[in-house]
C-alpha cells in the first residue's frame, strides 16, 4: 500500500511536469468523467446497460438508433428523458479542474463523448462534443430550435414543433448516424497540432470516437481510467483511480508558470 502510494505521488508530480511545459493539450474523455457528477456510465458493472441483460428487453443500443427514434419515438422519448437526462447534475473536480487551467492561460481542447454540457457549465470554452449535446434540439421538419426543458416535459409523450408539427430530435448523434463533418475537422486539427493528450474516463470502445486518438503524434500521452485498456501501453503515465481524484492534484498555479520547464 505504501509503495502504491508512493508511486501515485510520483506520477501526480510527473503529470504536473508535463502539463506546465505543454504548449496544446486536448483531454479526450467519456462517460467516466461524469460519473462522480452522479451519471452513471453505460459499460462498467454498475453502468445503465446492467439494467438490460435480459434478452426479453429491447437494449439501450437499439432504443438510442435513428431507426428506433423514426419507428417508436413515444418509447425513444421514455427511455431518452429517464435514462439520458440529468439536468440537475454539476460539475465535478474534474470538469473544474479543466476549466480553471484554461482560464489560467493553458490551451486545452476538450474533446468529450458525453453529452451533458457539464464542461461548459464548469467554464471551459475549447470543447467539441462528438456526440452532440441534450442540451440542443431541433424540429426535423423545419429546423425549428428547442430548449431541453421543452423535451423534457413529460406532458407530450413526443414533443413535436409548434410551427410544423414535426417530431423534435435532441442534437446527439445516434446510433446508424454520422458525426458532424465540422466536428469531426476540428478533433483531428486539435490532436495533430497537440503535444499532449490525456485520455480520461472511456474504454475506448466505441467508434469512431475512439480512432480519433490515432491522430496524435505529440510528446505526452496520459491515461486516467478505472480499469486498463489498450492505449495505456503506449501512454507516459497509466492511473488507474477515479478522474477526479487524479485532477484534484492539479496544482493550477505550478503549471501555469512559465518561468520553469522540465
Amino acid at each position: 500500500m505504501q509503495r502504491e502510494k508512493e508511486e501515485f505521488e510520483h506520477d501526480i508530480s510527473r503529470l504536473n511536469d508535463m502539463i506546465k511545459i505543454s504548449k496544446k493539450i486536448v483531454f479526450f474523455g467519456g462517460a467516466g468523467v461524469s460519473t462522480e457528477s452522479g451519471i452513471p456510465d453505460f459499460r462498467s458493472p454498475n453502468g445503465l446497460y446492467r439494467d438490460y441483460l435480459d434478452p426479453r428487453v429491447v437494449p439501450p443500443e437499439v432504443i438510442l438508433s435513428h431507426t428506433y427514434f423514426e419507428e417508436h419515438p413515444k418509447e425513444f422519448f421514455k427511455f431518452y428523458r429517464e435514462k439520458m437526462l440529468y439536468l440537475t447534475a454539476s460539475p465535478n473536480r474534474a470538469h473544474k479542474k479543466l476549466a480553471e487551467l484554461e482560464a489560467a492561460g493553458k490551451d486545452i481542447t476538450v474533446v468529450t463523448q458525453n453529452v451533458d454540457g457539464l464542461h461548459q457549465k464548469a467554464g471551459s470554452k475549447k470543447v467539441l462534443e462528438l456526440h452532440g449535446s441534450v442540451y440542443r434540439n431541433y424540429c426535423t421538419g423545419c429546423g425549428q430550435f428547442y430548449n431541453v426543458n421543452f423535451v423534457a416535459n413529460k406532458k407530450y409523450p413526443v414533443p413535436e414543433c409548434s410551427i410544423c408539427g414535426g417530431i423534435i430530435k435532441p442534437d446527439v448523434v445516434l446510433y446508424e448516424e454520422s458525426l458532424r463533418e465540422q466536428t469531426i475537422v476540428d478533433t483531428v486539427k486539435a490532436m495533430e497540432e497537440a503535444d499532449m493528450l490525456i485520455v480520461a474516463g472511456t474504454s475506448l470502445t466505441v467508434y469512431p470516437a475512439a480512432g480519433f486518438l490515432n491522430y496524435f503524434r505529440g510528446r505526452y500521452t496520459v491515461v486516467v481510467n478505472l480499469s486498463r485498456h489498450e492505449r495505456e501501453d503506449r501512454a507516459d503515465i497509466a492511473f488507474h483511480q477515479r478522474v477526479g481524484d487524479v485532477f484534484s492534484r492539479i496544482d493550477t498555479d505550478y503549471c501555469t508558470d512559465k518561468k520553469d520547464t522540465i
